[in-house]
């Protein structure tokens, strides 16, 4: 009870939503990482890339840990679609163009755009590999999911590869403003550090899309070898 009326406290206040949605959106951020380290292996080679997916998807453990990455995307998604229209309705518009003009940057402007093109692509990305077409495989004696053939299948498209570069150009653009915005308004604001945050904050931005749109190119030329 205690957990739950601490929870309401903040989903009530306008910072609580707001520290809620930074905590949400930097474990979200740790995922990306995770998940582009593990995609690497795809560069050592389909019997690796195929052992990890097939550890990683074996442990039972992947079911509390997949429950809790959906619950933090749609408190993440929830929490934003909230604090977005709550702006909204606290100022006129006139007043809203005025300061976006004046304070506002592309990054932050186009959020909810580039949020959604991020919705869309994670129904689609699980749509395509974790629940798309189901090869096997034969790895050290034991039959598993035969999901690199399935990975480099899908990027053999040139449309699939334009879209996954276009979505993480995107992406980049919501992290270039919601990381450094994560941390201010946890409380990580001072000027001794805000250059240093700024400049983190950017190059997770570009680095981490950069690295998921150079394997799916990586892995359309695969197909043209």
């Amino acid at each position: 009870m205690e957990n739950q009326s601490l929870f309401a406290g903040l989903i009530s206040r306008s910072i609580g939503k707001k520290q809620l949605m930074a905590i949400t959106g930097l474990l979200l951020c740790g995922f990306l990482i995770t998940h582009l380290l593990g995609n690497l292996l795809l560069l050592a080679g389909s019997d690796q890339f195929n052992l990890y997916a097939h550890r990683l998807t074996s442990t039972p453990l992947i079911y509390v840990a997949e429950a809790g990455l959906i619950a933090i995307f749609f408190l993440h998604l929830f929490l934003a679609l909230k604090v977005n229209i709550e702006n909204r309705r606290a100022r006129p518009e006139k007043y809203y163009m005025k300061k976006s003009k004046g304070g506002a940057t592309v990054f932050s402007r186009t959020m909810p755009f580039s949020g959604l093109v991020i919705l869309v692509f994670v129904i689609l990305h699980l749509m395509n590999f974790k629940y798309g077409v189901y090869y096997s495989t034969l790895v050290e004696g034991e039959e598993i999911r035969d999901l690199y053939r399935t990975v480099i299948e899908y990027f053999s498209n040139p449309y699939y590869t334009a879209w996954y570069c276009f979505a993480m150009f995107v992406l980049a653009f919501h992290l270039a403003h919601g990381v450094q915005s994560s941390f201010q308004t946890l409380g990580v604001n001072h000027p001794q550090f805000n250059c240093c945050v700024q400049r983190a904050s950017l190059a997770f931005a570009l680095l981490v899309p950069a690295g998921f749109s150079l394997l799916a190119i990586w892995c359309y030329w695969q197909n043209q070898i």
